[in-house]
């Protein structure tokens, strides 16, 4: 990707991170979001599995027909990065493009286990920081991490482009 294209894509990432804040999040929002995550991919005919992560506990997941178990190993792979760096999925991978860098040499992290592609986003509480995941997997990445993205400024009432 060209250099100022990628610096404008992670630029949006960063921003989103700095703007998508919760003051709290607890089961009930997680059914919420989770119920917003659902109605964003019908509208968007997207069949997809999504999943919402606090502390380490699953506390939702729902899964379009036509998913299936692949669609949760992407799931898994995309929570473990964000929890791990506290970042978007598809920031890790537009971070590591950036610096030139690669996730199995430079991170030493596994690709089996850890995705950097879009999808994975961090549940980022004001003034605490990341204390789960929500992610969706099934689109193309960058879609993946488009519905979230819509999904949680959905369920916050906040809206940038």
């Amino acid at each position: 990707m060209e250099k100022e294209r990628l610096d404008d894509k992670l630029i949006l990432c960063e921003r989103e991170e700095a703007t998508l804040l919760f003051r709290t999040f607890n089961y009930e929002n997680a059914w919420e979001l989770g119920n917003i995550l659902i109605v964003t991919a019908k509208e968007r005919n997207a069949k997809v599995a999504l999943n919402i992560i606090i502390n380490g506990y699953e506390v939702f997941r729902y899964c379009f027909e036509g998913t299936g178990p692949y669609n949760s190993l992407w799931l898994e792979r995309k929570n473990r990065m964000v929890h791990l760096k506290k970042i978007s999925t598809l920031r890790a991978g537009y971070q590591l493009e950036w610096n030139h860098l690669d996730l199995e040499n430079d991170w030493l992290l596994n690709p089996k286990e850890y995705s950097i592609k879009g999808g994975g986003f961090p549940i980022l509480i004001e003034g605490i920081g990341c204390i789960g995941s929500v992610s969706c997997s099934g689109l193309p990445h960058e879609q993946d991490h488009k519905l979230v993205v819509d999904s949680i400024e959905k369920y916050l009432k906040v809206y940038h482009k």
